[in-house]
């Protein structure tokens, strides 16, 4: 046994020492030439100066600030509030028996239409101040009855749109921080929708009816809107002071609210247990359509697409140089095993771009978001962990975008033909997805299909199937999740490299 195994450990140990050598001498060859460190000392150096550029780029200085909720997330809170103050404990209840939507078509000009997530119902919130604690239970455009609460949080109750011969009764309970919300057909037999804990709302509420009416996304853009709701049969029970109900705006002011569409205005009109309400707005959380203004981590980044051109060059420079200079024809003589040399460059190349894009994008997703903020610019908030999984998906995009040009460079064995063609595959999808007017479908299926794909590791928006938005590439999200874009590159560089191991070995140096 022991004259058999060894001579296979020997082998099997002398394998491992060769592809040693052969990867310190890729090694080498890759540090010893200066115009390859240069390329790659140029990858955090971009990152960096693009970030530094887009933190001072922006200047919001005195602009309203934006509304934060609980969650401590952007969000939209602007709608017309009819209220009045609920002390303690208690109830209200009212009917929804009409919620007509209209929607800008132009300067002036206001069509019917539906505006599936335009609201109408009851809330209680802790004041009017934007952000603060809120439960409410509503109507919507196509949705159906819904119970949502703190900006984030979305149960479904009953399916249906209201109208004079199917109206929806609903109905909102307090009991110290706990809010439930319920829904009837007739206003007798109730269906509870949901429970929310509502801390911070204090002793004293403002409780009563809401409109709101946020823009409608689509071709790339958005389009104001306003609705207007009829309510019926209002009650209260418990807790509730004497006084006539007071209607407002929320949120006028806010960067997150889009305003009224022209030759439209909030207001409500009624007395007694029925109302007339008009008004437009989200209560929802802060999307890019509902937040222009705001920036997101993506935006500091944009260094990425200089640093792509320098990697994918230093790419196919480090092989295609030695074909050019016949060396190729030494290296391969040195090392018989002639994929193994291949892979000995891939992995020298993937390591040094790994460690200069991953020191350009530590450096630069805080130093330009530091800028940002200093000039008064929102940014979106992310956690550490994904500020870090962001920098290293960076680090990993350029490194594996670098082997994909190797893998090209031998495969066509020319400079010109290998960064060209690796260019228009992984730098022109990033051109395409940042058009704005690219198509919905066409931009997510090149974010998807194409090696372009890899730029959703830098996505930290969250799309919210409440909120209506333009959730497209060019805003900052993705259709795969981020290191499934990642997967999707590596699939064509792993397969370009085996192609170029393949090519390499049969065919004359």
């Amino acid at each position: 046994m022991t004259s058999t195994s060894t001579p296979y450990r020997s082998a099997r140990r002398a394998g491992r020492d060769g592809f040693a050598q052969v990867l310190h001498a890729e090694w080498t060859k890759f540090r010893t030439v200066r115009s390859r460190l240069i390329g790659t000392g140029a990858v955090p150096l971009m990152l960096v100066l693009f970030a530094l550029l887009a933190g001072a780029g922006g200047n919001q200085q005195g602009s309203p600030p934006v509304p934060v909720g609980p969650h401590g997330g952007p969000v939209t809170d602007s709608f017309y509030f009819v209220h009045r103050p609920l002390g303690g404990n208690g109830s209200i209840i009212v009917s929804v028996s009409a919620l007509r939507s209209s929607i800008a078509q132009g300067p002036g000009d206001l069509r019917s239409g539906t505006v599936p997530w335009a609201k109408a119902g009851l809330v209680i919130k802790k004041g009017t101040r934007q952000g603060s604690p809120y439960a409410a239970i509503m109507a919507t455009g196509s949705h159906g009855v819904r119970m949502q609460d703190g900006y984030v949080n979305d149960t479904a109750g009953p399916p249906g749109r209201v109208s004079a011969e199917s109206p929806r009764w609903l109905r909102l309970d307090r009991s110290g921080d706990t809010v439930t919300g319920y829904a009837s057909a007739d206003g007798t037999k109730w269906t509870r929708v949901g429970t929310a804990q509502v801390s911070g709302l204090g002793p004293t509420a403002q409780v009563g009816l809401f409109v709101a009416s946020p823009s409608v996304a689509g071709g790339g853009g958005t389009a104001g809107s306003v609705s207007t709701a009829t309510f019926e049969d209002l009650r209260t029970r418990a807790g509730w002071a004497d006084g006539d109900w007071t209607g407002g705006q929320v949120g006028a002011g806010s960067p997150s609210f889009a305003g009224y569409p022209r030759n439209a205005s909030g207001s409500f009109a009624g007395s007694g247990d029925r109302f007339t309400v008009t008004g437009a707005g989200d209560i929802a959380p802060a999307v890019r359509d509902s937040l222009p203004t705001g920036g997101h981590l993506r935006d500091l980044l944009a260094g990425t697409f200089a640093a792509l051109i320098a990697v994918i060059v230093v790419g196919a420079l480090f092989i295609t140089e030695e074909y050019r200079s016949k060396m190729i024809r030494l290296t391969l003589s040195a090392s018989p095993r002639r994929g193994r040399v291949l892979v000995a460059k891939a992995i020298v190349l993937w390591a040094v771009t790994f460690v200069a894009g991953a020191a350009g994008a530590i450096l630069a997703a805080p130093l330009g978001e530091r800028l940002a903020r200093d000039n008064g610019v929102y940014i979106f908030p992310v956690s550490y962990s994904t500020e870090l999984r962001v920098a290293l998906g960076t680090a990993a995009l350029l490194a594996t975008a670098s082997v994909l040009a190797l893998s090209v460079g031998a495969l066509f064995r020319r400079s010109a033909g290998a960064v060209a063609m690796v260019t228009v595959t992984v730098v022109l999808p990033y051109v395409l997805i940042a058009l704005p007017f690219l198509p919905a479908g066409v931009a997510k299926g090149v974010a998807t299909a194409t090696p372009g794909a890899v730029f959703a590791v830098q996505q930290t928006l969250v799309p919210y199937h409440q909120v209506a938005s333009n959730y497209t590439p060019y805003y900052g999200y993705y259709p795969l999740a981020p290191w499934a874009g990642f997967a999707v590159l590596a699939c064509y560089a792993v397969a370009a490299l085996a192609a170029a191991a393949v090519l390499l070995d049969r065919r004359d140096a």
